[in-house]
This record gives C-alpha cells, structure tokens and sequence, in this order.
C-alpha cells in the first residue's frame, strides 16, 4: 500500500474531503537538475489535490475538519491505473495510425497524422468510459487507513 498523509476539509455522511499536498522527493536526487522527471516535479510541486474517501470504518463524528489523516492505495491499483492511461491511447493512435495509412492506397503522410489524432482521441474517449464506468467501484477508490498520530505529550510539554 502507498500511503499518504492528508487533511480534512469537509466532512459527509459516510465519507471525507481529504487535501493532499504533492510534495517531490527529487529534491534529494543527485541527478534532479538534469533529470526531465524533476524539472516537470518542480512545476507541479506543492500542488493540492482533493480526494474523497469513504469513513464508514470509522464511528460517525470520528474525524472533523483539519484533522490529519492517513489515506491509502493499493500498488497494484497505481500500476493497473497506469497501464490504462497511459497504454490504451498510444495502443489506439498507432493501430489507427496504420489502418489509415495502409487503407488508403498512396497514403500520404498527412493521412497518417489524421489517422494518429482519430486513434488518440478515440483512446482518450476509452480512458474516459472506463473510468465513468468504474466510477463507484470502492475497490478502486483510496482508503482511509485513520487518523495521524499526534505528538505524545510528555511532562515537559503539559507544564506549557
């Protein structure tokens, strides 16, 4: 499970608003300033997301707003996800890229584009049912592992 530390923004009947920020761990890669990966990282950086998850594991009126949770995401979710997003269309494009091309005798290159852009648009369309259709599947949706544990107070810290 990859796991991420978040905060809570709203609180529903049987589910949280989570805001996670996205932090870069290129910052302690020796290769960061030469790497594309970093240079697209330091764009994004401290972006924030929101994330609904399901609290239905946890009593009702268990967490309220700006406590801190922990939220997780199965990996083998991450690589399946991945592989859909990002393989789909690029298997379409160069499929239709190659029936435009050899369907149309004396194809030119221009028709091979047009082939490439119907392909790709037509993998994105795929990516968007598959997820539309996907959408209330649970398995698929981060979990809520619970609230973050806070500091310990020790004497020294309850004398204030």
């Amino acid at each position: 499970m990859l796991t991420e530390t978040g905060r809570v923004v709203a609180v529903e009947p049987g589910s949280l608003w989570v805001e996670t920020i996205r932090q870069s761990t290129c910052g302690s890669c020796q290769a960061a300033k030469g790497c594309g990966h970093g240079i697209l990282n330091s764009l994004r950086d401290g972006q924030r997301n929101l994330l609904k998850v399901s609290s239905t594991a946890f009593p009702e009126g268990r967490f309220r707003v700006d406590d801190e949770v922990t939220i997780a995401i199965p990996e083998n979710l991450l690589v399946g996800s991945s592989f859909v997003v990002y393989i789909v269309p690029l298997i379409c494009t160069l499929a239709v890229a190659a029936v435009f091309a050899g369907a149309v005798p004396g194809a030119s290159d221009l028709d091979t584009l047009l082939g490439a852009l119907v392909g790709f648009s037509l993998g994105v369309a795929v990516v968007r049912l598959h997820a539309w259709l996907r959408r209330n599947d649970q398995r698929l949706h981060p979990r809520l592992i619970g609230p973050v544990a806070g500091p310990a107070l020790g004497p020294a810290s309850a004398q204030g």
